[in-house]
């Protein structure tokens, strides 16, 4: 019973920790420079910068955004190596979640207790594998 609660838990956090990383691959203001509102000016202009992994954005004082898609992808010179990465995590980590909820003891798909155990260790692997892509892919958008 113990090892199924292990099992569960851990198939649940991890599942989660994937989906929490997909979620970010949508969202916006990875990157955010202000620009301008200095130099003790009365009228005050200031203007935000801000782009993710698809689009660049510009957003002025009256809260006007003006959104461009990358129109050329292998000239933004982080975008392709922190998409790969991405991606590459996060297939690795959707076969990982497949190995880990076939191997684990309350699921009766996948065949002896032996088959059951070699599938949990390979999706373990994949789980850790892909989170090192993952981590590497946030490491070079920084």
């Amino acid at each position: 019973m113990k090892k199924r609660l292990i099992q569960v838990f851990g198939f649940l956090i991890s599942t989660l920790g994937w989906t929490f990383v997909l979620c970010t691959m949508a969202m916006d203001y990875w990157r955010i420079t202000q620009l301008g509102g200095q130099g003790g000016s009365f009228i005050i202009k200031v203007a935000w910068y801000w782009s993710n992994l698809w689009k660049d954005c510009f957003t002025d004082s009256t809260a006007v955004t003006n959104c461009r898609d990358f129109p050329v992808l292998w000239s933004v010179t982080y975008v392709q190596g922190v998409r790969g990465l991405l991606m590459c995590g996060l297939t690795l980590g959707f076969f990982a979640a497949v190995l880990c909820f076939l191997g684990m003891e309350c699921t009766y798909i996948g065949g002896a207790d032996k088959t059951k155990d070699k599938m949990l260790l390979s999706g373990a692997a994949f789980h850790f594998a892909g989170g090192e892509y993952r981590t590497q892919g946030v490491f070079v958008s920084v």
